[in-house]
């Protein structure tokens, strides 16, 4: 008789224990279901840095060496644009999310919105990149209607990311569109993709005319 209360008394201290253990794991399910915040300081960072280095870069470097000219042209390009954009898009594919709340560019979002496509314009145009950026805008696109039928959506800082090169792709076909008749930048950059280079431009209709 002793033997079973024991054995009743133990079985009891194991359901208090499972009973207890269980809020811990729904807290800890509860906080996992928790909005993922908009990483403002992220993007502002990235932004505020970007414009930085790639718009303050040719001021600077105007009457360089060729070497390094050589090297600001064409290898610097492939050493830092493409694992640019491939960290982009990983980063992106992170960014999905089943809830509809968290579906939402936050206010300070559409505000950094601007100055963030802006910056992407300045580095396709004057990189000479649209190649590298339409195809992974594509991969994007393509991500996301993948995610779609899983059904998850970008979150906010997906949709951040994903409006931010959507914007920029406006603002590059709108430059194209608004120099496409101008023959000097025609004979300039012959290539399959029209894209003259803001500085170019700068040079030839806007110094000269000073």
């Amino acid at each position: 008789t002793q033997s079973c209360k024991r054995r009743k008394h133990r079985s009891a201290q194991a359901k208090t224990k499972n009973q207890k253990g269980t809020p811990g794991v729904s807290k800890e399910n509860v906080a996992q279901k928790k909005k993922q915040r908009f990483h403002f300081d992220l993007w502002l960072c990235l932004t505020v840095q970007n414009w930085i280095l790639d718009f303050g870069r040719p001021i600077v470097m105007i009457d360089s060496f060729e070497l390094l000219y050589y090297y600001d042209e064409h290898l610097g390009h492939l050493m830092w644009y493409i694992p640019f954009f491939i960290i982009l898009f990983i980063y992106f594919s992170g960014c999905f999310s089943s809830g509809e709340e968290q579906k939402k560019v936050p206010l300070a979002g559409w505000l950094l919105l601007g100055p963030s496509a802006l910056y992407y314009w300045y580095l396709v145009t004057e990189g000479q990149i649209a190649e590298l950026f339409l195809l992974t805008f594509v991969a994007m696109v393509a991500m996301v209607i993948f995610q779609h039928h899983k059904g998850l959506g970008p979150d906010s800082n997906g949709l951040f990311l994903f409006y931010s090169f959507g914007v920029t792709v406006l603002l590059v076909a709108l430059w194209v569109a608004y120099l496409w008749n101008d023959p000097v930048l025609r004979n300039k950059y012959p290539g399959l993709i029209y894209v003259p280079e803001p500085w170019s431009y700068y040079t030839l209709h806007i110094k000269k005319s000073h």
